[in-house]
């Protein structure tokens, strides 16, 4: 029987992309990974943020497609639940599912006005106003549950569905400089550290192309 198939789009720009990695590897399974072309019209009207409905990253399994991350979580969370993608604990979960809900369908003028390449750093970098609200939510969601669950995870001793969710925030904190500190830097450090992140990171870097519209600064 074939492997699953993941299809995603750039590694240094496509944070769903990297978001749906993340838990296909977290889950364990053995799966394909394909890349559509980086001239792809539905691949560029995704890392634009143009579309509010694109096909990738998208996971096939046997007879299954699913095309939407968190749509992805939870199918992956069926098919490997001893990989606990979700904490255990009704009440757990449900946080968990809330606070990756709220990555999934929020944080918009963050991912616009900051958008993921992993082959920039600033050592400083203006950010709209229209961001500065979504930082500090998502500083405060890492504070809550941090402080709740122990860390180093946001839901304690293991990655679950919630740092596959954040990760590309933790990356794109590191590449315009926002300032952190304390917990918040230190799981920052933790995400950047992880060993999944730095084998994307690693083929990222290596990626030949660039989409020019992501290299302007805002």
């Amino acid at each position: 029987m074939p492997s699953p198939t993941l299809t995603i789009s750039s590694k240094n720009y496509s944070s769903w992309s990297l978001r749906a990695w993340l838990l296909a590897r977290m889950a364990g399974i053995d799966f394909d990974v394909v890349e559509v072309p980086k001239d792809c019209p539905d691949n560029r009207r995704e890392l634009l943020l143009l579309s509010p409905s694109v096909l990738v990253p998208r996971l096939t399994h046997r007879d299954v497609t699913v095309w939407d991350t968190l749509a992805i979580a939870e199918y992956l969370n069926e098919i490997a639940p001893e990989a606990h993608l979700l904490p255990t604990g009704l009440a757990t979960r449900a946080h968990c599912r809330a606070v990756s809900g709220e990555m999934h369908s929020g944080f918009y003028n963050l991912r616009s006005a900051l958008p993921m390449n992993l082959k920039a750093r600033h050592a400083a970098f203006k950010i709209f106003s229209g961001a500065r609200p979504d930082i500090e939510r998502i500083k405060a969601i890492w504070t809550e549950c941090l402080a709740r669950y122990g860390g180093p995870w946001l839901f304690g001793s293991s990655p679950t569905v919630a740092d596959a969710m954040y990760a590309p925030v933790c990356s794109r904190f590191m590449t315009y400089a926002v300032a952190i500190d304390g917990p918040l830097a230190a799981y920052r450090d933790h995400i950047l550290a992880w060993p999944l992140m730095q084998e994307w990171t690693a083929d990222a870097l290596a990626e030949p192309d660039e989409v020019i519209e992501l290299e302007v600064e805002f």
